[in-house]
């Protein structure tokens, strides 16, 4: 059998018509069949567009000249959106955005999952949905003598200098450039990643919404910080609200920001924030959702799920710092919380202190280890509650659930191809998929969260 040759060539220029986004934003366009993607095409659009790049299965193309626009295409607000990489939908209005990320999940949970017939809930977005993340991490390196610090070209490690990004909260925006500036004053060098020399790697800021205060985090390479006393000094005399400023020290030569030691320079070891009615201390290396308002939005249709009436017993598989398990212990009677990350499962308890809630325990370890152990112990949930990462669940937990027959799942996911295909999994095993509400946790970007209700079908 003779393989098909692609029906298009490098460098040769086609009149297509956009017919969907990828994962990662770029129009889809179809030539005899054979997928197009092309970075800047929406969905409806008449383009010309040039080969670039032809796979087996698969080609790419660059955008050279729209005839027909689609009704949703915008004007980015921001000046440095075609290099950075950061977002990848500001070119789509706010509207359009909404519906392509429920068309997306729609089309996911369907060709992945099987799954027909499920309600799908419109996307819960944001009426103002710019400046929204209490969280900056920006790398930092040396250019014509001075340092810039910004996020990273498309495909690329070429940083981006900006003053301003416009999804994030303009404190951090003031705490990044006025930290660069104070450690340029110094003579401190960035990090040079290809010879693993120089000290300053990454400017951390995070921001509570609601407290207002305010930690800097400097991820260096060396434990010493030249000049620390007057850095120290200049950034709580530049910068009000600061409560903490913080080094952390990572010496290798990798791509993974944190180091493993992390000393308080100056202020507190927290910054504290309010998600609800639930308060957390915020450590450099906590894990907090980066868009607050929008996690009560998902974490209340999680609780709303669950349908507690207070009776209930609740396990939380991959709880974090207990953001979750702290909402549902509001209203259960008690809450088992899970996590493999033991800094977390410590924050998780702190958190839980910090609120006067004695009816959650957390455990260190693996979801399909703990909660086992837990079922062996006596502990029967009504409700299992899992938010895991991208990967989705492990098998061994889904088996587990299928095991314990809680009556309701209820699944929190950021990544709807392993949702449609976990959703499967409970389906097959004997539960219904009663609903999906979608929620928009970070605009102008390409993800879209999602929280699932599962209940078990009656053995009539």
């Amino acid at each position: 059998m003779t393989k098909r040759k692609p029906p298009v060539e490098k460098n040769t220029f086609y009149d297509v018509t956009f017919e969907d986004l990828t994962h990662d934003g770029a129009g889809v366009a179809k030539i005899e069949g054979f997928p197009i993607f092309v970075p800047n095409g929406l969905p409806d659009e008449k383009a010309k567009i040039k080969i670039t790049k032809i796979q087996k299965s698969y080609g790419y193309g660059r955008l050279i000249e729209l005839y027909e626009k689609s009704e949703y295409r915008v004007d980015a607000p921001c000046p440095i959106y075609k290099e950075c990489g950061g977002c990848q939908l500001q070119h789509l209005s706010y509207e359009g955005q909404l519906v392509a990320k429920q068309k997306q999940v729609q089309e996911v949970l369907t060709r992945i999952g099987k799954l027909q017939n499920i309600k799908i809930h419109p996307v819960l977005g944001m009426e103002n949905p710019w400046r929204y993340r209490n969280k900056a991490q920006v790398p930092v390196a040396e250019r014509e003598g001075g340092l810039v610090a910004g996020f990273y070209q498309q495909r690329s490690h070429e940083i981006i200098d900006m003053e301003a990004c416009l999804i994030q909260q303009e404190k951090n925006d003031l705490v990044v450039q006025t930290v660069k500036n104070i450690c340029e004053n110094y003579g401190i060098q960035a990090y040079d990643e290809k010879n693993n020399k120089g000290t300053l790697r990454h400017i951390m800021a995070r921001y509570g919404l609601v407290s207002g205060e305010i930690m800097v985090v400097l991820i260096t390479r060396t434990k010493e910080l030249p000049h620390k006393n007057k850095i120290i000094s200049d950034i709580t005399a530049q910068l009000p609200g600061i409560k903490s400023i913080v080094q952390n020290i990572n010496p290798k030569q990798t791509n993974v920001i944190f180091g493993n030691e992390t000393n308080v320079l100056w202020g507190e070891e927290y910054i504290y924030d309010n998600i609800g009615d639930i308060r957390f201390a915020i450590s450099a290396r906590s894990f907090y959702q980066v868009n607050p308002e929008q996690t009560k939005v998902l974490y209340d249709k999680a609780l709303e799920y669950a349908e507690l009436t207070g009776e209930e017993t609740v396990i939380d598989a991959y709880c974090g710092i207990g953001t979750i398990s702290l909402f549902l212990a509001q209203k259960a009677k008690k809450v088992y919380g899970v996590e493999i990350v033991p800094e977390a499962i410590e924050d998780a308890k702190r958190n839980a202190t910090l609120n006067n809630i004695d009816n959650a325990e957390f455990a260190v370890g693996k979801a399909e280890v703990v909660i086992p152990n837990w079922y062996k112990d006596g502990v029967e949930a009504d409700v299992i509650v899992v938010d895991p990462p991208r990967k989705g669940c492990d098998e061994a937990l889904l088996q587990t659930i299928l095991k314990m027959k809680p009556k309701k799942v209820v699944y929190v996911s950021c990544n709807p191809a392993t949702l449609a295909r976990d959703l499967r999994i409970l389906e097959d095993g004997g539960y219904e998929t009663a609903e999906v509400q979608l929620v928009d946790m970070f605009p102008h970007t390409v993800h879209c969260e999602a929280v699932a209700k599962l209940v078990l079908k009656s053995r009539g």
